[in-house]
């Protein structure tokens, strides 16, 4: 499998080969100004403020909060650590969040006798629908607010934090429901008493020796009958066993504030004063990228603020080993941005981004007049939803964006654009949950799993997130359809 910073990078390589061989090869000058800085500084700057973050302990303390919260009790730590996953990923990126969040869960579980494996699912999906509240929690919106022809369209940090996180709150509120509807007859516990284990195995040789029999005389039937009567009185032991131990399993662990000492020994806030630093500038610098968009006249862009936000951090935390805090840096992701910016403008060269919108708009105006945004919304939802569950919805996103400004440019058409924007940055976040391959966070949290043997495979996650993607975009497409068509909020 090819990764995806080198993927961008052959792509962008193969569009400017096309570019040359039809004799408009740009200048490297050119190619250079093509890429978008202002998306850059603001994923490094935030990657920064991450990097000192972690250092302070409170990820794993919001970990175990969780398990003294609950009590020991299984579904509560399940939804709190998913509902903290989701809050974190709003202002974090999702990648470093599942990176922090999934050893401690992990050990959470070892602790309350639970199969990580779905504990994890559940929580990275979680990650993805909590990403999507903010214009800072997943990559597709970093973007879409980062362009300066979306900002001239009235598209700014605010606007379009407030109307996602409307959205995705609504999402969130019928996504816990629905995640214990879809774990109702799961085995969330990992190990079986050896008394279970052992009554299942003589279940099996009773069973086994009973088909041997053939019953070919009335004896021989009688044996048969009654060594099939052993087994249903053992399989209906079995069951009262199991129901007690799910019971034990599911109520509260007699031991759960002798975990809470131990866990709390290994998982605490490390560095309170480096804490409070880092909450501090992380306030400053989201309450700056929204001043940035009620007071333009500031003249500094999200980049600039996110930039000077980690270069303050930096002083205050009086970082000594200065390479520690650049390791952890994601420098492929923010090449791929790079490498990703070229090869959509050589594709807008090569008019191939042009040909996406007139063919879209053809459909499109097949469509009545009085019909058309609803069908609009509906179309660039789904599609970017189950496009953005098999591909990265990064790309997708970056695609997107000229295809949606031109067809909203396009006066026969006549569509505002922020209903479209909408659409697409709902369906790109929650389609991230479709399957594995979806979003970054997920194959994060699968490899992460696997170095400590949970791993869980594509359909297992499918199984789960599929379903979950379906009933959240239905819930995002109601909620668009309802704010834009319904109450004309697209102006």
């Amino acid at each position: 499998v090819v990764h995806r910073t080198l993927a961008a990078m052959l792509g962008s390589l193969a569009a400017l080969a096309a570019l040359a061989v039809i004799g408009d090869r740009p200048s490297l000058v050119t190619v250079v100004e093509w890429i978008d800085y202002e998306t850059l500084a603001l994923l490094f700057g935030m990657m920064i403020l991450v990097a000192i973050f972690s250092e302070t302990g409170f990820f794993d303390y919001c970990a175990v909060k969780a398990y003294q919260l609950s009590r020991g009790r299984v579904w509560p730590m399940i939804i709190i650590l998913c509902l903290i996953a989701a809050i974190l990923s709003a202002f974090l990126d999702n990648v470093t969040t599942m990176m922090l969040f999934t050893p401690v869960t992990i050990r959470l579980c070892e602790v309350l006798n639970l199969d990580p494996r779905h504990v994890l699912i559940a929580e990275v999906i979680f990650t993805n629908i909590g990403g999507a509240a903010t214009a800072v929690g997943d990559p597709p919106n970093v973007i879409i607010v980062s362009n300066q022809d979306l900002r001239k369209e009235g598209i700014d940090f605010a606007g379009f934090t407030g109307y996602m996180f409307l959205g995705i709150c609504l999402v969130l509120l019928t996504s816990f429901p629905f995640l214990r509807m879809l774990y109702w007859n799961k085995k969330l516990y990992n190990k079986e008493s050896i008394e279970i284990v052992e009554l299942k195995h003589e279940i099996l040789v009773w069973r086994q020796t009973a088909q041997r029999i053939n019953p070919a005389s009335r004896e021989e039937t009688a044996v048969k009958c009654l060594l099939m009567q052993k087994v249903l009185n053992l399989e209906s032991l079995l069951r009262k066993m199991m129901k007690t131990f799910q019971r034990e399993i599911s109520q509260e662990d007699k031991n759960w504030e002798q975990n809470i000492q131990e866990l709390q020994k290994k998982h605490r806030i490390t560095d309170k004063v480096l804490l409070v630093k880092c909450v501090s500038v992380l306030g400053v610098v989201i309450f700056m990228f929204f001043l940035n968009s009620f007071v333009p006249s500031i003249h500094l862009d999200l980049g600039w603020i996110a930039i000077l936000g980690a270069l303050w951090l930096l002083v205050l935390a009086d970082v000594q080993d200065f390479e520690i805090i650049l390791h952890r840096v994601e420098w492929a992701t923010l090449l791929f941005f790079a490498g990703l910016f070229v090869l959509m403008e050589a594709l807008a060269q090569l008019q191939l981004i042009d040909y996406i919108g007139e063919q879209t708009a053809l459909l499109i105006k097949a469509v009545p007049e009085d019909q058309r945004l609803a069908i609009a919304i509906i179309l660039v939802m789904w599609v970017s939803a189950l496009a953005s569950s098999l591909i990265d919805n990064i790309p997708f996103t970056a695609t997107m964006i000229p295809v949606l400004i031109n067809l909203s440019q396009d006066a026969d058409v006549n569509l505002p654009v922020k209903p479209l924007i909408f659409a697409l940055a709902m369906g790109a976040c929650l389609g991230g949950n479709g399957t594995l391959i979806g979003a970054s966070a997920n194959v994060v949290c699968a490899g992460i799993a696997e170095q400590h043997g949970y791993g869980f495979s594509f359909m297992e996650f499918f199984k789960l997130g599929f379903p979950m993607m379906i009933m959240t975009c239905m819930i995002g497409m109601c909620y668009l359809l309802a704010t834009h068509i319904g109450l004309g909020w697209n102006m």
